[in-house]
């Protein structure tokens, strides 16, 4: 046996004597898929034949102080820790670059408070979402983030990554809903930040750790604002004569601060590729809108009112209740097989979002730039617009190559330029580089540029709190191990 060899069973020896000989995972069957989140790339590997990178050992702590413990265990030993939740993000977020340890925290899964007084849930990080909205909706509340990828994320990552659910133009996204969390910070402390997200006691530090992805500290407790299940939940449907006519209803609505539940305009290329197939609704021209309202009968009926005559003003086809409630009931269809984008495809989701002038020129400079670049590769693309704002849009936007490379090697390369060209694209219409599937492997390259000078600050911190670079390393522009 080599002495790398013998320390390796003696590191795992102790970690066994926190967590349990049965809550460490060595066995390389049951290591690969911690190597693979819904992110193209390693997916791709394996596909064509080859192993994405793969941890050491993965460990499932059950109690915050077994998380305490291991990262300080980590810190004894230069040991990589990258945190891992349900493992449906798409942007490598959770890949163990450098080998090392992932921590799976879906031990830690239990509501610690439902406070029916101040609306808001307490509870850890790796409870399943769709279990803790069952378990509110039991009582009489939401937490009203319905995200595609509601039936395995957890907590912990829809916070990670700053995550947005389907009715997030009323709700807010993820960063919107915490009001504070408790964190490990990388040198084992255990720290919570104040009980209150507003506040005039110095610059809050909660936001720190929100969007982060594990790169300053592993959040592993949150308390989240919490919602009523509300007295009515109605959607209409809208086919504009075009895209331009349904971000104007957009804009006028949101700026009247007319609270929409959710407002998805769907541009008439995927009117008609994914609009009619999805929901199989019989349209053919257009741009397909559907919009929702909530809350008590009489507001909701106000609010609506409003909303359809600009609707209408904007030249919108009223389309009827029953098109925008299949909608609602259709709306995770959208990511499931058999109608999701999958292999042999190669394909992805270029999501930015920018302020409502901004928001058709920089459309149309990505289409146009992506379409005549990889021409000769048949790329397709086409958006909806999901997430609205008082200030401006996100655009979910996506390419498709139906034929790509075979080889591993070349087809990493053509998916990479293709990232590269969008995210320029929206940096350079004043957008940003994603808005909430976060940063993860696929778009670390592009953290600097996206800051500037301001990534300074980002650094400082990380090699503060974080010297070695063990959590999570290789994301956020931060780099490997040191």
């Amino acid at each position: 046996m080599s002495a790398s060899d013998l320390q390796l069973k003696m590191i795992l020896h102790e970690l066994a004597s926190v967590v349990g000989r049965e809550h460490v995972v060595t066995d390389p069957a049951d290591l690969m898929p911690y190597g693979v989140d819904f992110f193209w790339v390693p997916r791709m590997l394996i596909d064509r034949g080859r192993l994405p990178p793969l941890p050491d050992a993965v460990v499932l702590p059950g109690t915050v102080e077994q998380v305490s413990a291991l990262v300080r265990l980590a810190n004894v030993y230069h040991i990589p820790v990258v945190p891992w939740g349900g493992g449906s993000g798409s942007q490598g977020g959770a890949m163990p670059m450098y080998g090392g340890m992932v921590m799976d925290l879906k031990r830690l899964n239990q509501i610690v408070e439902i406070n029916q007084a101040n609306g808001t849930v307490t509870a850890q990080a790796g409870i399943n979402g769709y279990d803790l909205e069952n378990a509110l909706n039991e009582a009489g509340w939401t937490l009203p983030h319905y995200p595609a990828s509601v039936h395995s994320a957890t907590l912990g990552g829809y916070l990670a990554c700053r995550g947005s659910g389907t009715i997030s133009t009323k709700y807010g996204k993820a960063e919107d809903m915490v009001l504070s969390v408790q964190v490990v910070l990388p040198n084992g402390d255990v720290v919570r930040t104040l009980p209150v997200p507003n506040h005039a006691a110095g610059p809050g530090i909660l936001q720190l750790f929100v969007g982060a992805e594990g790169s300053f500290g592993i959040i592993t407790e949150a308390t989240m604002r919490i919602e009523k299940l509300p007295q009515v939940r109605r959607f209409r449907s809208y086919l504009f004569p075009d895209m331009r006519a349904g971000l104007e209803a957009g804009r006028r609505i949101m700026l009247d601060r007319l609270q929409p539940l959710v407002i998805r305009l769907y541009d008439e290329r995927s009117t008609i590729k994914t609009v009619r197939r999805v929901l199989d609704i019989d349209v053919e021209r257009g741009a397909y809108m559907v919009i929702g309202f909530d809350g008590f009968e009489d507001v909701v009926a106000a609010q609506e009112r409003h909303a359809f005559a600009t609707c209408e003003e904007m030249g919108g086809e009223d389309l009827g209740e029953e098109a925008g409630r299949q909608w609602w009931e259709h709306r995770y269809d959208f990511y499931f097989p058999p109608k999701v984008l999958d292999f042999p495809w190669m394909f992805g989701t270029l999501d930015t979002v920018c302020t409502f002038d901004r928001i058709e020129p920089l459309y149309w400079a990505k289409r146009t730039a992506l379409e005549e670049t990889y021409k000769d590769w048949g790329l397709f693309y086409y958006a909806h617009f999901s997430h609205w704002y008082p200030w401006g849009v996100m655009a979910y936007d996506r390419f498709i190559i139906e034929n790509p490379p075979q080889d591993p090697d070349q087809a990493l390369a053509l998916h990479n330029e293709v990232w590269d060209l969008a995210v320029r694209v929206n940096l350079e219409h004043g957008g940003v580089i994603n808005e909430h599937h976060g940063v993860g492997l696929k778009l670390a390259r592009h953290l600097r540029a996206q800051y500037g000078p301001a990534f300074q600050v980002l650094e400082g911190l990380k090699s503060t709190l974080d010297p070695h670079h063990l959590l999570n390393p290789g994301k956020m522009g931060f780099g490997p191990p040191r």
